[in-house]
């Protein structure tokens, strides 16, 4: 994945508040009626409902982090269901942590050559 297209979803405080809603479907989105919100993912409509913004916005929004990769994005019926990827998540922020890690050591640590 390439990590510019992952801090770009990450910047944006709406695309932060869906993976905290999607953290916790049962808890955000329990009243869900068509399909189980932990197991299939929630209703993009149910999405906009919650972040109060018209259907497109949220879809844009929605889009972005899937293809981030940090969301998956399911057909079932007439609806799309939006799922959260926490081992995406997890493995791009270990990454990011490893690769700032590296590069502050370099900078701290140079090497000798001369």
């Amino acid at each position: 994945m390439i990590k510019s297209i992952q801090i770009k979803a990450l910047a944006g405080e709406t695309r932060l508040k869906i993976l905290r809603l999607l953290a916790e479907p049962e808890i955000h989105f329990g009243n869900q009626w068509s399909a189980d919100p932990v197991e299939l993912g929630v209703c993009m409509t149910l999405i906009a409902d919650a972040l109060d913004v018209a259907q497109p916005t949220a879809s844009r929004h929605l889009d972005i982090l899937k293809q981030a990769g940090f969301i998956s994005v399911r057909k079932h019926m007439k609806w799309s269901y939006c799922k959260r990827d926490d081992a995406a998540i997890r493995d791009f922020l270990n990454q990011l942590g490893e690769e700032i890690l590296l590069k502050n050591q370099a900078e701290l640590c140079p090497s000798k050559e001369g």
